[in-house]
């Protein structure tokens, strides 16, 4: 059913359909405007991270890290 919809998308279309309905809610219940706006920067603030970190380089694996090792067997 969902074949053409990636995890991805799917994840973010659900987070930003509940932070547009808690700010609609929050207006709705007669919030000021930088309170919708604080709730709509805490809310995308997870996603801003994210992405940050998914551009950076790829973290090493175990076998990268312990090669990168320096042994030295000798023992004074």
């Amino acid at each position: 059913m969902l074949n053409w919809v990636s995890r991805l998308w799917l994840v973010g279309s659900i987070w930003f359909a509940a932070l547009a309905g808690l700010i609609a809610t929050s207006v709705a219940m007669g919030a000021t405007l930088s309170t919708s706006a604080l709730l709509f920067v805490l809310g995308t603030a997870p996603v801003a991270v994210m992405v940050l970190i998914r551009a950076g380089a790829p973290s090493p694996t175990v076998a990268e890290i312990l090669h990168a090792v320096n042994v030295d067997d000798r023992r004074r």
